[in-house]
């Protein structure tokens, strides 16, 4: 063999040895690499927001989406709505929550039955609003049911107002106020899509889907999955997860339609709504019949409505 051919021989053995640690490399980071090439860009978090809407049930969408705003994973937020409303200072609170997350993500809504009144006060500042055929959008709105009246025997009190807290006249001067708000803030979040006047608003009335989209209360038919998918490309997501957040589950007693804490099961509105065993103004966005005698009480407002 002469010196070439050793030289040769040589060269073809470091060739053949970096070609085996190439191998053997590539097999070693190769489940790493693919790893890498299929995990998620994101996450798409889903905030329910079902049944009337209480103080409690507010802080726990509240806190959902508090939680999905610190989450780093969360690129996007959809919020899946069947809801007719409820107290209006709860209902505030959902508005405020989900126009921080708007501010800070992309957010969807989601009416998979219905979002009227508070819910819909609460969907109002989402990106886009996704309805189907058969959901229900609007009831733009506020009522109050006042205190059955007369005081309690044996109850004493520092002042006049003490026990109802206000006449009449300032319960409807305070509905008027919520009324305002409510509206401005529906205008404020969709006021360039909206084909409806502000009086027309103020009638509070509901529409089905397809209507709603056409006045411009809704964006677009489809269901959840669109509105998933339409929140992920907002965000810039090819490729994400979808975590549903859990929603705060009834006692084992209320499934089971037994009373709880002395409570008939059938609870009418008013127990809902009401402070246990005090007779007080409830301020409402709430869609529907309140099926109490307190609803002879009712006072509601649209005077003013092109303000």
């Amino acid at each position: 063999m002469t010196g070439t051919d050793a030289a040769r021989g040589s060269v073809r053995g470091v060739t053949l040895v970096l070609v085996v640690v190439g191998v053997v490399v590539g097999v070693a980071f190769a489940p790493q690499a693919w790893g890498y090439a299929t995990e998620p860009d994101g996450t798409v978090a889903v905030v329910e927001l079902h049944g009337s809407i209480t103080g409690d049930s507010a802080s726990a969408v509240v806190d959902d989406l508090r939680e999905a705003r610190q989450n780093d994973s969360v690129q996007a937020v959809v919020l899946d709505v069947d809801s007719p409303g409820g107290t209006a200072s709860a209902s505030e609170q959902l508005y405020l929550a989900v126009k921080r997350t708007a501010g800070e993500m992309p957010v969807v809504a989601s009416v998979t039955g219905t979002a009227a009144s508070g819910s819909y006060y609460a969907a109002a500042p989402a990106d886009d609003i996704y309805v189907t055929p058969a959901s229900v959008v609007g009831s733009i709105g506020v009522r109050a049911t006042l205190p059955s009246g007369g005081l309690p025997a044996g109850e004493v009190v520092t002042g006049p107002d003490k026990g109802s807290g206000s006449t009449p006249d300032e319960v409807r001067q305070r509905v008027e106020t919520l009324r305002r708000a409510f509206v401005g803030s529906v205008f404020a979040e969709r006021g360039d899509r909206i084909e409806l006047t502000r009086e027309e608003v103020s009638h509070a009335k509901v529409y089905a889907g397809a209507n709603g989209v056409q006045n411009g209360l809704a964006d677009e038919i489809g269901g959840i999955d669109t509105a998933i998918s339409a929140a992920a490309d907002d965000a810039g997501l090819s490729d994400y997860d979808v975590v549903r957040m859990e929603a705060p589950q009834p006692s084992v007693l209320s499934q089971l339609g037994l009373a709880t804490d002395g409570e008939s099961a059938d609870a009418t509105t008013e127990q809902v709504f009401e402070y246990r065993g005090v007779d007080t103004v409830q301020y409402l966005m709430l869609h529907g019949t309140i099926e109490t005698d307190a609803a002879a009480n009712e006072t509601g407002v649209t005077a003013n409505a092109s303000a």
